[in-house]
């Protein structure tokens, strides 16, 4: 027993320290990690080394476990100052827009492909999730727009409740099923259910984090986590819709101002890539590599249909429904040709199409086990293709911010205690930066530019100090100048100096105008 275990450990060791190798060489390359986390499953697979393994069920528990992690590190670095401009629109991709996306592959495929209604719905309910793994590493290396980022990040982030609902009452007996107005309005309680649930969690664990003077600052990061866990659990005894219970209290607690913040989102972050590296490899091992060439075919048709058709018109739609009939419009709501063609190519697939395809497999749902295959060559090929394209796709439509300031995140207990936020901002190519004194900036008060790294050597600058291009700086804000801060230097990098003569205010995206 003890030898067996041994082994294990060192396979595991080997793999995880492989993987993690692995997302350095990716990020060089520009090949998305999960890609290679498939490849190495499929290698230890039946294929390759021969370890065989076809537990469904077992695959479906322990993704839902990851899932659950991937989604709360989401929802605890998501900024509320974001997120609340884009909520209608995300929350309109993941209800309307997944609605849309269901029922145009399900038409394709009933019509090209010739399957029944109920496992061509399948087919669409699967795939109209988008990836919360996928999009949150891809999007974060590159410089977008805040809005169109926090869009996809909060889309991602909420679809995966409604979606799987939707697959496990179609992977079911139709015919045990109750009405059609029956099961909508369960699908509506439970979603409601479960944002209330997370809420009600995540507002209870702040107060306590803030008031639990715990006796180690270890013991912050292990209780928010374990946080958002109870807040799915919660929801899942009560029926209701775990995943965007799960989502929720990590937005509650992620902008609560949490002791040892820091520290927070670090071990969450961490916890997240151990959850993305298991899932990934774990799902190539299930994979059969002799049955995906039958399933090329099937894949491609769906595929060309979910991103040249389905996505772009479930954006599109998405985008009219979140526009208010009356009242002023929220610029997060309002998303031009440029941006909605975007939304339409960032719409990445990734682990969870490929959990969810395990749900009909692990009920024995007729043809699941050719939905299976189907996905997994779909999200191999296209999260390829699209992941790879994110950054020219970007540049070809003109939706790149190369002055965003970013948030650097580093281990500073005392910023916590200060109340503070470190801001690092590059001045790109392009950028109105360049050539503005840093007294000209007129950063709100409470934020400061502290450094300026330039050619390699890092100095203090003084008022008078010219930016360059290339020139990387170092920002401290505290908490109620950040966004303040924030919207001055996107104002600047766009218009320069007179930004606030020509009315900018850094509040729009360009994509929008």
């Amino acid at each position: 027993m003890t030898s067996g275990m041994d082994w294990a450990l060192l396979v595991g060791a080997a793999v995880l320290l492989v993987a993690v190798a692995a997302v350095r060489v990716s990020t060089k390359v520009g090949l998305p990690s999960l890609l290679v986390y498939l490849g190495i499953g499929i290698v230890l697979g039946e294929a390759g080394i021969g370890i065989r393994f076809d537990d469904a069920e077992l695959t479906r528990t322990l993704g839902f476990c990851a899932l659950i992690v991937i989604i709360a590190e989401g929802g605890l670095t998501a900024r509320w100052s974001t997120l609340r401009p884009v909520l209608g629109l995300a929350a309109s991709l993941a209800t309307v827009g997944v609605a849309v996306s269901i029922a145009v592959v399900g038409l394709v495929v009933h019509l090209l492909l010739d399957l029944p209604w109920q496992l061509a719905l399948l087919y669409g309910a699967v795939l109209s999730s988008t990836d919360a793994a996928a999009v949150f590493a891809t999007l974060r290396r590159l410089r977008l727009p805040s809005r169109l980022v926090a869009t996809l990040e909060a889309e991602s982030g909420m679809n995966d409740a409604p979606v799987v609902l939707l697959v496990v009452l179609l992977s079911a007996d139709l015919s045990a099923m109750h009405p059609w107005w029956y099961e909508l309005l369960i699908v509506a309680y439970e979603l409601a259910a479960g944002a209330a649930i997370g809420y009600a969690v995540g507002a209870a664990g702040r107060w306590l984090l803030r008031n639990a003077a715990l006796p180690s600052a270890g013991l912050y990061p292990i209780a928010a986590v374990g946080l958002t866990v109870l807040a799915y659990a919660g929801g899942a005894v009560a029926h209701a819709s775990g995943f965007l219970a799960v989502y929720v209290a990590g937005v509650v607690l992620g902008n609560g101002r949490l002791p040892h913040r820091r520290a927070i989102l670090g071990f969450a972050d961490g916890l997240a890539w151990v959850a993305q590296i298991g899932l990934f490899v774990l799902l190539g091992l299930l994979s059969s590599p002799g049955r995906l060439r039958e399933a090329l075919v099937p894949a491609m048709v769906v595929g060309v249909a979910l991103v040249l058709l389905a996505r772009p018109l479930s954006v599109v739609i998405s985008a009219v429904l979140a526009r208010p009939v009356r009242g002023p419009r929220r610029p997060g709501n309002r998303v031009g040709w440029r941006g909605s063609a975007f939304l339409s190519w960032a719409g990445l697939r990734g682990a969870v199409p490929i959990v969810l395809a395990t749900i009909p497999l692990s009920a024995g749902t007729p043809g699941a086990e050719g939905l299976f295959d189907a996905v997994f060559v779909l999200v191999l090929v296209f999260t390829l293709v699209q992941a790879s394209t994110l950054g020219p796709a970007a540049r070809l439509l003109g939706v790149t911010a190369p002055g965003e300031a970013a948030e650097l995140h580093v281990e500073t207990a005392p910023l916590d205690r200060m109340n503070a936020d470190l801001l690092q901002l590059e001045v790109a190519e392009g950028s109105r930066l360049a050539g503005v004194h840093i007294d000209e900036l007129r950063l709100p008060e409470g934020a400061s530019v502290t450094l300026v790294v330039r050619g390699g050597a890092g100095f203090v600058p003084g008022p008078d100090t010219r930016l360059r291009t290339g020139d990387a700086l170092l920002i401290v804000a505290t908490a109620a100048a950040r966004d303040v801060a924030e919207r001055r230097l996107r104002a600047v990098s766009r218009r320069g100096r007179l930004a606030r003569w020509f009315g900018e205010d850094g509040e729009e995206d360009p994509a929008t105008r």
